[in-house]
C-alpha cells in the first residue's frame, strides 16, 4: 500500500508541474524596427517630436490630444478605417530625441494587442551621415487567455506591430528625405 500511495503522490506532483506549464498564459512580446534616414537627427525630430502630431503614420487620418509633450499628455488617433487608439505619453526627452507612450484604449480588431508600450528614439548614424530611427514596442497578444483565436494570438500581434512599424518608418523616411 505504501508504494502505491507514493506512486500516486509522485504522479499528482508531476501532473501539477505539467499543468502549471500549460496554464502560464500569454508572454510579453517585443518588436524592434529601425531605419536609416538621410537627414540629420534634428530634422527627423522636427517631424516626430510632437506627441500631438502623428500625421507621419499613414493609417492615421486625425490626431487629437491634450497637454502637448508633457508627461501624462494624451492623444486619440483616428485611423482611415475609422478605428481609434487612445495613447498616453509617459516619458519625453527632447535632448535625447526620444519619447515613450502606452496605449490606454484600443479595440483588438484595430490592433490585436493589450498592455502595449512603445518608444521612438533617433540617433545619429555611426558615419555621421544621417539618422537612425528606432521604434521599439512591448505588448501582450489581443486575447489574454489560453487558446487564443488565430487573429488574436502572439503571431498575429507581432505581425501587426512589425508591419505597422515597418510601413510607418518607410513612410517617415520618404517624407523626411523628400522634404514634404
Amino acid at each position: 500500500m505504501r508504494v502505491t500511495i507514493a506512486k500516486v503522490g509522485a504522479l499528482v506532483a508531476a501532473l501539477a508541474v505539467v499543468g502549471a506549464a500549460w496554464a502560464h498564459g500569454p508572454t510579453r512580446q517585443k518588436v524592434r524596427e529601425s531605419i536609416e534616414i538621410s537627414a540629420p537627427p534634428a530634422k527627423v525630430w522636427a517631424v516626430i517630436g510632437n506627441f500631438q502630431d502623428m500625421s507621419w503614420l499613414q493609417p492615421v487620418s486625425k490626431t487629437e490630444g491634450e497637454k502637448g509633450n508633457e508627461i501624462g499628455a494624451t492623444r486619440r488617433l483616428t485611423l482611415a478605417s475609422g478605428g481609434t487608439l487612445d495613447e498616453e505619453l509617459y516619458k519625453y526627452d527632447a535632448e535625447k530625441l526620444s519619447y515613450s507612450y502606452r496605449i490606454t484604449a484600443v479595440d483588438v480588431k484595430v490592433l490585436p494587442v493589450t498592455n502595449y508600450s512603445s518608444t521612438l528614439t533617433i540617433s545619429p548614424r555611426a558615419d555621421g551621415k544621417g539618422s537612425v530611427l528606432e521604434w521599439a514596442g512591448a505588448f501582450y497578444r489581443g486575447y489574454p487567455n489560453n487558446d487564443p483565436p488565430p487573429e488574436l494570438n502572439d503571431e498575429a500581434a507581432v505581425k501587426a506591430v512589425s508591419g505597422l512599424y515597418r510601413s510607418g518608418l518607410e513612410a517617415l523616411k520618404k517624407k523626411v528625405e523628400s522634404g514634404s
